[in-house]
């Protein structure tokens, strides 16, 4: 199994410098392998050819019976075996090597049958290679460094400008139709465009599309509504005058569905129009939940884990509650249960369950699974989000692992109050 890299090592940013660092090192060491060699094999050149001039000027005092120059000799001690053996079959060469601790350039060639050989100082030459050397490496690190931050500094803007691209259209997938990223660049069209700023002109672009057609549907959706509010309220009044029966019962009815479903729509307009006014107040959980239960219509068994109190606007959480209740009772299978932990409460079914694309989207309006016994999930869930956010609540669906739907709504708890607090007199209701 392959170990996993840490979090980090997927960032652009680490990237890009460990590719800037890696190519630099390798650039780097390609100059410095290619000075040093030139610089090497310059001053070799230069010690062979002072020590071959050396043993010309040897050989040649030999040859003439004078005394050898300094530094040259007979069979000299220190002198090289394989370079010994080189003047001895006739040929000139030369070699570096160490002698008495410093190093030596020789140069040796033939005189009748010994090697007359010649020496000259390479300590110098050793200490300029390895001066080099190291400048090779210092400038070479301090161009690496020097790279490396002016590269992750460039490296760093970009990225900086994507995460913002990035967030930017997370709060638009949130919800947050106004937001944008307003790129500079896209502002100017005379001005340059990286692709970073096409990038954030189309999220733009996008986004302003999506914000309009969004605000065209809801306008349409409060419109019918409205329009259909006042014909149907006249066609309520003109039902509850017919005569009795089986048909105006079914008259009544579908008109009492149509009045629903209109207020439905209503709701969901002011919900969409964002202008919906909060009443918050300290209310105990428990018994707001009951009351709940009492009024949904249905056998509902209620669980109190543990007791608490929430700041919250009463009517919207009763319509969320009763929303789910509702459907709960509607598409799910008894036994029904509300269950209140804390600030958590959770009403679940043991029917089939939401369809796997509510659990990971949420529901959607007008939408229902055409299998029978299917969890519908239509305006009333739509409603129970939307209220459920206009308290401050999260409101989550699952289905349970031993069958049936699960909807959980998480509000925020009042810290400061506790069992047993004192309050003034209208400050707590406990229903």
């Amino acid at each position: 199994m392959r170990p996993r890299l840490p979090a980090w090592t997927a960032l652009l940013t680490w990237k890009a410098a460990a590719f800037i660092a890696v190519m630099c090192c390798a650039l780097a060491a390609l100059l410095g392998a290619l000075v040093h060699v030139s610089v090497t094999h310059q001053t070799v050149s230069e010690a062979r050819e002072k020590a071959l001039t050396k043993l010309g000027d040897a050989t040649r005092a030999y040859e003439a019976g004078e005394p050898l120059p300094p530094g040259a000799g007979i069979d000299p001690d220190g002198l090289p075996g394989s370079l010994r053996d080189l003047a001895l079959r006739g040929r000139r060469g030369s070699l570096v090597s160490d002698h008495e601790g410093r190093p030596t350039m020789w140069a040796a060639g033939p005189a009748d049958g010994r090697a007359i050989a010649a020496e000259v100082d390479y300590t110098q030459s050793v200490r300029t290679i390895t001066g080099l050397d190291r400048a090779i490496v210092g400038s070479s690190v301090l161009a690496i460094g020097v790279t490396l931050i002016v590269g992750v500094f460039a490296v760093t803007r970009v990225t900086r400008r994507l995460h913002q691209t990035a967030g930017v259209a997370r709060r638009i997938s949130a919800g947050d139709l106004d937001a944008r990223v307003n790129d500079p660049r896209t502002k100017d069209p005379s001005r340059p465009q990286d692709e970073v700023a096409t990038v954030s002109g189309a999220l733009d672009a996008m986004a302003s599309t999506l914000q309009g057609k969004l605000q065209s549907e809801q306008r349409f959706t409060a419109d019918v509504a409205h329009e259909l509010r006042t014909p149907l309220t006249g066609l309520h009044a003109a039902a509850e005058l017919l005569p009795a029966g089986r048909p105006t019962q079914l008259v009544q009815d579908r008109v009492r569905a149509m009045r629903l479903l209109t207020e439905d729509l209503l709701e969901i307009s002011r919900l969409d129009a964002g202008n919906e006014k909060i009443s918050p107040d300290l209310f105990r959980l428990g018994p707001l939940a009951e009351r709940v239960v009492r009024g949904s219509g249905g056998p509902t068994e209620v669980r109190i884990v543990r007791d608490a109190f929430v700041e919250t606007d009463r009517r919207r959480l009763e319509r969320v509650l009763g929303n789910l209740l509702g459907n709960a009772h509607k598409h799910g299978l008894p036994p029904v249960v509300l269950t209140v932990d804390g600030p958590v409460v959770t009403v679940r079914d043991h029917g089939e369950g939401y369809p796997d694309y509510l659990v990971e989207h949420g529901p959607q309006r007008f939408r229902t699974e055409p299998r029978a016994g299917s969890k519908g999930h239509g305006l009333g869930l739509t409603i129970a989000v939307g209220q459920a956010g206009a308290i401050g609540a999260e409101l989550t669906f699952s289905n349970a692992p031993d069958g049936g739907a699960v909807a959980t709504l998480e509000l925020p708890e009042a810290p400061h109050v506790e069992d047993g607090d004192s309050l003034p007199s209208g400050d707590l209701h406990t229903e």
